[in-house]
């Protein structure tokens, strides 16, 4: 093909990325080649960015893992997906391994990560696997007001607390509480009220409740208002007054803050789920034994893996998870300022950056 392929590369931490041109073309077998419709801007993006996170992949590296667009090319195997509009899983497991094979795709030691193992999608094509590529019906994106670099979010923002919610076990009459009521946390709640729960979002700040109170919130705190004996207090009120359960709370800390994993493990009730789905390199001090005293659990959540995307992207295509309030769109060729923007906390929404 004569395409001049474009990507952005990160050569090291805190330097700005710079253009390049490369050659996705022709896939290789079993792979194929998209052409990129968006791709967000992830806070695990920032992190390698930022934060001195080390990738799995040597830099230079092109991030982004956030992948919406449209298959250009595909190589041996893969042929059925020329032409198709798909979301590009953000872990693509091997499929192959005993990992995958026992229903572990989430550990899969062979899991590609575009932006982490491979090259991301902060680029105007990309060539992946193919296998676990979501299709998306245009149409039906359509319907909902909604573009194919819009719904790129889905990749990880709405796919990462879905398969959280799902893992934890929500159902209808559950009680559910995010902690983190931005980005992957606005969707986690809009998610457990999909699932049927009464979802209680916490966020220090008062713009991000505001907005998630009217998407999926029946009840939002800000911490910084309440000790966390009185935090604790009001859900349990709002337990009562609504005929939900005082134990076996569902509490999913999507801040990925050291903060807000303490105001979680601080809301533990007699069985409760506290699934960790933010990250963050700081260190919090628990006393682990309230697990025990709780008969409680934790759990980790790795991303999503592909079986869950059609479902998740369900919930979108049905109007039960909003995605276009929450997301703003910006030229590729702006990266360097949207990620210091994102960064700096300027940019309040998901950026979706556009070739």
């Amino acid at each position: 093909m004569n395409t001049v392929a474009r990507r952005w590369m990160m050569t090291a931490p805190k330097t700005p990325m710079v253009e390049s041109a490369f050659d996705p073309f022709p896939p290789q077998s079993a792979e194929v080649v998209i052409e990129v419709a968006g791709c967000g801007v992830c806070h695990t993006d920032l992190g390698y960015f930022y934060d001195g996170v080390r990738t799995n992949h040597a830099l230079p590296l092109t991030l982004g893992h956030e992948i919406s667009g449209r298959v250009v090319a595909a190589g041996s195997g893969a042929e059925s997906w020329l032409g198709k509009s798909v979301i590009v899983p953000a872990v693509i497991p091997c499929g192959e391994c005993d990992l995958c094979k026992r229903g572990r795709a989430a550990i899969c030691r062979s899991q590609k990560m575009p932006g982490n193992d491979i090259q991301g999608g902060f680029a105007s094509h990309i060539a992946v696997p193919a296998r676990g590529l979501c299709p998306v019906d245009l149409q039906r994106l359509a319907a909902v007001g909604m573009d194919l670099a819009e719904v790129s979010v889905v990749a990880d923002a709405v796919t990462t607390p879905y398969q959280a919610v799902h893992r934890a076990g929500v159902t209808p009459g559950s009680l559910a509480i995010v902690i983190g009521a931005g980005g992957v946390g606005g969707y986690c709640v809009q998610v457990a009220q999909a699932f049927g729960a009464k979802v209680v979002a916490i966020d220090v700040d008062p713009a991000k409740l505001a907005a998630i109170g009217e998407h999926g919130a029946a009840l939002t705190l800000n911490p910084k208002e309440l000790d966390p004996k009185a935090l604790k207090g009001a859900i349990s009120k709002f337990a009562k007054d609504n005929g939900l359960r005082a134990t076996e709370w569902f509490i999913f800390e999507c801040s990925g803050s050291a903060a807000g994993q303490l105001t979680a493990y601080g809301l533990l009730v007699h069985g409760a789920t506290l699934a960790v789905v933010g990250f963050t390199m700081d260190k919090v001090e628990i006393r682990l034994s309230n697990l025990m005293a709780f008969d409680a659990r934790a759990i980790g959540n790795w991303g999503c893996t592909p079986e869950h995307y059609p479902a998740a992207l369900e919930l979108v295509l049905a109007g039960k998870v909003k995605v276009k309030p929450f997301v703003e769109m910006h030229p590729l060729a702006d990266i360097n300022r949207v990620f210091e923007a994102t960064h700096s906390r300027e940019i309040k929404r998901r950026a979706v950056l556009v070739p």
